[in-house]
């Protein structure tokens, strides 16, 4: 395990390269999502210490459980941090209704879960960026490293961000951070969830545990069957760490 020293030392290396992008790009501050987990807690905390006046957190409710905003609001409690609080719950429901009917008119299916899943993130990567654009901040991602291996994120949903600090870190370590930064324990130790649907959990949608995913990233011995499945996850996403691609044609002769 690390020590304190360690730990600080590294968080106030991402806090240094938060305010670095930011002068970069010539903005004044950093927008986060704030979800209620361990990942959002942490990033928020970061963001916090780069911009003391200059950060702000967004809490995004779309027909979400209540608990995932109380534990947003303690999150940005702890860190003393600014929130906007944007309810999407009827815009999401509104696209879905419309989609779903245009769909049904020409005989075709609508798989609604992964849809409407994947619509929340999307609005919320939408919602992030309006209040950015509109502070002149950078949006700062959530993702740590087993969700970034994996594709665990939305792409242009939650994987639609200009920066992320966290995305090197095991689970494990990003809760050391967590304990570091001063939250509280249910919030280090939080069920990891995206809170896309009921009883949606992290660790049971991608069918592994992040123990098992940290240990592999680490280069530790684990079962042959969880290598193939996370080998399998990475492979299937790697669109989502990727531009588009772009098809290149020949240059025609100038008339």
């Amino acid at each position: 395990m690390w020590s304190d020293s360690e730990l600080e030392s590294r968080i106030q290396t991402a806090v240094e390269w938060l305010r670095e992008q930011a002068a970069k790009a010539g903005v004044k501050g950093l927008v986060v999502g704030i979800s209620g987990g361990v990942d959002s807690a942490v990033v928020s905390g970061l963001c916090k210490r780069a911009f003391p006046e200059n950060s702000v957190g967004v809490i995004m409710p779309s027909h979400s459980n209540p608990v995932d905003r109380e534990d947003a609001l303690l999150i940005a409690e702890t860190h003393g941090l600014k929130v906007v609080e944007v309810d999407l719950g009827e815009v999401h429901q509104g696209i879905l209704e419309r989609v779903r009917k245009g769909l049904n008119e020409q005989g075709l299916t609508f798989e609604e879960r992964l849809s409407q899943g994947n619509l929340k993130a999307r609005l919320r990567m939408s919602t992030l960026y309006t209040v950015a654009n509109a502070l002149n901040y950078l949006v700062v991602g959530t993702d740590n490293a087993p969700e970034s291996y994996t594709g665990y994120f939305t792409k242009y949903g939650d994987g639609g961000v200009d920066l992320l600090p966290i995305s090197t870190l095991t689970k494990t370590e990003v809760r050391a951070w967590a304990a570091k930064l001063g939250l509280p324990d249910k919030i280090v130790n939080r069920v990891p969830t995206a809170g896309l649907w009921p009883g949606q959990t992290d660790e049971s949608e991608m069918g592994i545990t992040y123990d098992l995913i940290d240990r592999y990233l680490l280069g530790e011995e684990i079962p042959a069957e969880s290598v193939g499945k996370i080998e399998k996850l990475h492979r299937q996403s790697e669109h989502k760490r990727q531009l588009p691609p772009v098809l290149e044609l020949p240059k025609l002769a100038q008339l």
